[in-house]
């Protein structure tokens, strides 16, 4: 009998958390990008402006609203995808097929764009306040006053503004973070020639992070484009028309940006997420 370590249910969310405090001014400017209405600067031009205007310590704007939403939407869905897919193997003595990965990635990252969409919102209008003009800006203390002042002046509803567009992506971004990262893992290891290490999951981490921003950067254009609206938008097809008529490749605005973010957080998220389970996961009989 072979014993090993699997994660704790919580696990994903730290690890998450841990890789945005890093990864967050790269995430700002990507909100930034996504929001013009017309493309008027790059991703340098546009780290530059926020510097001049605000600081450096801007390029942190939000980072509690990020972290919120770690807490909320990462952590339900490493939780509920890590959860099923180790009772999964243990019942089965093997590896879930890869198409049962993609099948229960989705249902996760539904479920947790969904539980996140509230944070979610509050990260998008932390982040983009710097842009706006003084007399325009929303003035967040941080993510728990954020979440009170929208409830309380625009309404439940208003936080969950988006809920579609955020639910739809976390689905893609699961199908494209856990699933392709278990799977591609999974075929490095099966050749024999590598072993269950830092390099292996960097390999499969950065793999995952590739599949991730192409699969999930037109959903998530469009969401960012919703939460940080006012009354622009009537609903997700309302903002997919007026989005689609600045051309195609408006789907795709940030796309640079997006995997220069995306991609390293990924690769963060993987690696603590394999060093806590190494260290502090739970002992179970192979």
């Amino acid at each position: 009998m072979q014993e090993k370590r699997i994660s704790r249910w919580y696990f994903g969310g730290v690890a998450s958390s841990a890789a945005a405090c890093l990864t967050h001014p790269l995430d700002l400017i990507k909100v930034h990008l996504q929001t013009q209405q017309e493309v008027r600067m790059r991703m340098s031009g546009m780290m530059v402006s926020v510097l001049r205007r605000e600081g450096y310590l801007a390029l942190y704007n939000g980072l509690s609203a990020s972290l919120c939403r770690q807490m909320t939407y990462s952590l339900s869905r490493f939780a509920i995808y890590e959860t099923v897919r180790d009772m999964q193997s243990c019942q089965n003595k093997g590896d879930m097929p890869f198409y049962q990965k993609v099948l229960l990635g989705a249902f996760a990252g539904f479920a947790g764009g969904f539980i996140g969409t509230p944070a979610d919102m509050i990260n998008v209008r932390m982040q983009n306040d710097v842009k706006l003009p003084v007399e325009l800006r929303r003035n967040y203390a941080h993510a728990l006053d954020g979440l009170f002042r929208v409830w309380s002046k625009e309404g439940l509803k208003k936080l969950f503004s988006g809920a579609t567009m955020a639910s739809s992506r976390g689905a893609l971004v699961t199908v494209g973070q856990l699933a392709c990262y278990d799977q591609s893992k999974q075929l490095v290891l099966a050749t024999g020639y590598m072993e269950d290490n830092i390099l292996t999951h960097f390999l499969a981490s950065v793999f995952a992070g590739g599949c991730t921003t192409i699969l999930c950067q037109p959903l998530d254009v469009v969401k960012t484009r919703m939460m940080n609206s006012a009354e622009e938008y009537r609903g997700v097809f309302h903002c997919l028309t007026e989005t689609a008529k600045l051309g195609p490749r408006a789907f795709y605005k940030g796309l640079v940006p997006a995997a220069i973010r995306l991609i390293p957080h990924t690769v963060l998220t993987f690696m603590f997420l394999e060093q806590l389970r190494r260290h502090f996961g739970t002992v179970v009989v192979a």
